[in-house]
C-alpha cells in the first residue's frame, strides 16, 4: 500500500502540547473515526493492530509525521504495518528538518525542550486532525508502551490532546519489556525497524534524537558516524552563527552544569577507545 502525503504532520509526545490553548467544550458522540498517532515504533504499531482488530480498517487512519531525518527503514516498516491492517498511511509534514527549525527559531533543542517536537510533529498533526477528524466523532490512539516509565505519561497526554478523546491500547495489560513487543510484531509477520536491532531504544529521528543522552550519542557515533558528523557540524554552526555557548548535551560536575558539545563528546570517546585498544594490545603482547 502506497503512503499518501498531506501538506500538514506524527505522534505528539505530551507535555509540550500544553502550549496549545484550552479547547471549547465538546458534545461527544460515538466515534466513527479512529486515528492512530503512528510514530513508526513498536508501541504505535501494536496499537494500530489492536484497534484494527476491534473496529475494522474502514474507519481508521495511520497518521505519521515526516521530520525529514527518519531512518529509511522507518518508512519500510510503516508501509508494512499499513499493508498488514489495510489502513491508509497519511504522512504530514512541516517541511523543515530539526536543524533548519533550530536556525529559524534561534534555539538549539536539548533533552529539556525540543522545539522540533512541537513544530515538526504536534502542530502539523493537530492541523490535520482539526481539518479531517472532528473531536465530536473521533478517537485518538497513542501507543505508549506498558512500562513503569511510560504509564505516568498517560494523564498528561489525555489532558493535552483535548478536545479529542484518547485511548492507550497497550496500557490495559501488565508491564512488558521491549523484547516482548518486538516478538509480538514478528508473530504478526512484521520485521521490526532496524534501529531496534541496532541497539537504539526508539525508532525516531534516525537515532539522532535531541532528547537522547550521552550514551545514545556515543552509540550513534559507532553505528552511524555520518549522522553523528552532521549533528556535530550543525551544532557547531548554530553556536558560531548565534554566538551562544550552548549544546545539545550537558555535563554536571561538582554541582556545576555546563554545555557538552558533540565535538567534545566525540574527542573524549575516541580517546577512551584508543586507550582501551592500546591496553588490549599490551595485554596480548
Amino acid at each position: 500500500m502506497n503512503p499518501t502525503a498531506s501538506p500538514c504532520d506524527q505522534t505528539p509526545d505530551d507535555e509540550e502540547l500544553a502550549l496549545f490553548p484550552a479547547p471549547p467544550p465538546v458534545q461527544y458522540q460515538d466515534p466513527d473515526q479512529h486515528v492512530i498517532q503512528f510514530s513508526g515504533g513498536a508501541g504505535s504499531a501494536l496499537s494500530a493492530i489492536a484497534i484494527a482488530e476491534r473496529v475494522g480498517p474502514t474507519r481508521m487512519t495511520l497518521l505519521i509525521a515526516n521530520t525529514q531525518v527518519e531512518d529509511p527503514d522507518l518508512w519500510r516498516f510503516a508501509s508494512d504495518v499499513s499493508a498488514l491492517i489495510n489502513v491508509p498511511l497519511v504522512i504530514v509534514e512541516d517541511g523543515r528538518d530539526p536543524w533548519q527549525l533550530f536556525r529559524d527559531v534561534g534555539f538549539l533543542g536539548n533533552n529539556l525542550f525540543a522545539p522540533c517536537t512541537k513544530y515538526l510533529k504536534q502542530i502539523p498533526c493537530r492541523n490535520w486532525m482539526t481539518e479531517h477528524a472532528p473531536p465530536e466523532t473521533s478517537m485518538v490512539y497513542v501507543g505508549i508502551e506498558p512500562t513503569k516509565k511510560d504509564r505516568p505519561r498517560a494523564p498528561s497526554i489525555t489532558r493535552n490532546w483535548s478536545p479529542w478523546r484518547v485511548e492507550f491500547p497497550l496500557l490495559d495489560g501488565p508491564d512488558r519489556p521491549k523484547e516482548d513487543l518486538l516478538a509480538e510484531l514478528r508473530a504478526h509477520g512484521l520485521t521490526p525497524p532496524r534501529l531496534y536491532e541496532l541497539g537504539f531504544p526508539h525508532n525516531n529521528c534516525g537515532g539522532s534524537c535531541i532528547r537522547a543522552g550521552q550514551r545514545q550519542w556515543r552509540h550513534l557515533l559507532d553505528v552511524f558516524p555520518e549522522r553523528f558528523a552532521r549533528a556535530e557540524r550543525e551544532e557547531q554552526a548554530f553556536r558560531a552563527d548565534n554566538h551562544k555557548d550552548v549544546a545539545i548535551l550537558k555535563r554536571q560536575r561538582d554541582n556545576v552544569i555546563r554545555p557538552l558539545t558533540l565535538a567534545e563528546l566525540r574527542r573524549e570517546y575516541e580517546a577512551e577507545k584508543a586507550q582501551a585498544n592500546t591496553a588490549a594490545a599490551s595485554t596480548k603482547a
